[in-house]
């Protein structure tokens, strides 16, 4: 399999991009306009309620954003009128049928025109309600290959998942698809338009029943959990994920499509620029509540692998892939795009690197004064974690309610807020336990031939890098991805 040159299969090309306010879909625009300026037209798609709503998106949530630094020196004074005529902003909503598109004669020109269809847009909360989940990843997935089956001239279509849709499976992952209706459990009767069912019903009963938005939300994000873990998924997010999966697989009948499964994506490794990221993921939010001397105790296996993959990297083998796909027309492929297998990381590792950034570069609180950071106690068990929490907390709350009902209620205030926040530790626990005691490295067979093609036969191989061996992890967390989180957080 011969790749050639990538800057050649870009230009002059229409791609539409939808999730287009999205992390990777970000970097993903920025890197073919800073590499390929002949791109014929990238259309992204952005959730809002017109052109104008669409527009004030666009500049505030994507090309204002310091990511594109680099193109604005590039381009200089020409910078907006290069952005007008490369990119068309569209109004659209991927949870309904042709992508909520309401101007005929654009979804005319893009059925005609595009060449490239990327779907980007999901919702990525473990914890989001099974009827936003289910519209957006599982029925947009259908509505996207609905709408690739349309396009006249599509060459590929790229579907970008997640390496998690394996749920707690652990040893080696390899590159499988799901078939329509698969289970993770073996339990049989999963069927999109059951669940589609099964989440109308209960909103209208909720209704019925004069539920308040809250109580909703709550009910519905409940409802994902139980749904999600009838048949083997840990949670909402990635139960929704593979149904996205079935979907693209079971309709997409001879559209060339490719699935792409990264794992934990971090900050870029190269380009634009190092460090640059957006938003605080889970192995984040750790950092941060550590260096803020939050974090009190760390609930995990420190010999456990984290899968990690810097954003530039997926955004590569999104490239390559979709330029693989397009030339040669293969049964669906999925790719794996992650590190566990070639360079694994460990937690072990990320604790010695949080210890040793935020000693010598302690956090300032709000009172100007350093934070002093320690090594946390770690609970290697959920049995541990069980006991250190009756021991430091529900001996406490115990003692709060009984100390309200002398007082004639007097401690409800602080009762109620300690209650509280126990049960939201408790829920965090719940959903993020099978990651924290995750046994599994992700095989990237296919992703690993993919690489070794662009070595081969890429023109721009060293333009378009994925391959996680060459990454110092030490190197990258201390002096770029860390970095780069303390710099979001205060921007």
């Amino acid at each position: 399999m011969e790749l050639g040159s990538a800057l050649q299969f870009l230009e002059n090309k229409s791609i539409l991009v939808t999730g287009g306010t999205g992390f990777l879909a970000k970097i993903f625009v920025e890197k073919i306009l800073r590499v390929q300026p002949n791109v014929k037209k990238l259309y992204l798609l952005v959730r809002a309620a017109d052109h104008k709503s669409a527009i004030h998106r666009f500049h505030h949530e994507i090309v204002g954003k310091d990511l594109f630094r680099n193109l604005k020196e590039k381009c200089g004074i020409n910078f907006s009128s290069f952005i007008s005529q490369k990119i068309t902003v569209i109004p659209g909503d991927l949870t309904h049928q042709d992508l909520g598109l309401h101007d005929s004669d654009l979804l005319q020109l893009l059925c005609k025109e595009l060449d490239v269809l990327l779907n980007l847009a999901a919702t990525t909360n473990f914890d989001e309600r099974y009827d936003v989940a289910l519209d957006l990843n599982t029925l947009g997935a259908k509505y996207v290959v609905d709408f690739a089956k349309k396009c006249a001239k599509l060459q590929v279509l790229v579907h970008v998942s997640t390496a998690y849709v394996s749920g707690e499976r652990s040893g080696l992952i390899v590159e499988n698809s799901y078939r329509m209706g698969e289970t993770l459990n073996g339990v049989s009767g999963l069927d999109v338009n059951i669940e589609k069912q099964v989440v109308e019903d209960q909103l209208h009963l909720l209704r019925l029943q004069g539920a308040s938005d809250k109580d909703i939300t709550i009910a519905m994000k409940d409802l994902g959990i139980q749904r999600a873990r009838l048949y083997g998924w840990p949670n909402t997010y990635v139960f929704t994920k593979a149904m996205g999966e079935m979907m693209v697989g079971e309709l997409k009948d001879i559209i060339p499509a490719v699935i792409i499964r990264p794992t934990i994506v971090t900050s870029t490794y190269k380009e634009p620029f190092p460090g640059w990221v957006e938003g605080i993921r889970t192995i984040d939010s750790l950092a941060v509540g550590y260096a803020k001397g939050k974090l009190t105790f760390f609930l995990g296996d420190l010999d456990a692998i984290v899968d990690v993959i810097p954003a530039d990297m997926v955004v590569n083998a999104i490239i390559v892939a979709m330029i693989a796909e397009a030339r040669h027309q293969p049964p669906q492929t999925i790719y794996q795009v992650g590190s566990s297998i070639r360079n694994p990381l460990r937690y072990s590792n990320l604790q010695d690197y949080g210890f040793r950034y935020f000693t010598k570069n302690p956090w300032i609180n709000k009172d100007g004064k350093p934070v002093i950071v320690s090594k946390v106690t770690v609970l290697n068990s959920m049995d541990s974690f069980q006991r250190y929490m009756a021991f430091r907390y529900l001996l406490l709350l115990k003692g709060l309610e009984l100390a309200n009902a002398a007082f004639c209620h007097f401690f409800q205030g602080v009762y109620s807020n300690l209650n509280r926040k126990i049960n939201w530790v408790m829920r965090l626990v719940d959903i993020y336990r099978p990651y924290l005691f995750f046994n599994a490295t992700f095989d990237d067979l296919n992703t690993e031939k993919l690489r070794m093609t662009a070595r081969t036969s890429l023109v721009e191989n060293d333009m378009f890098y994925f391959d996680p061996k060459s990454i110092d992890w030490e190197d990258y967390f201390m002096n770029i991805h860390i970095p780069g989180i303390v710099k979001y957080i205060f921007k």
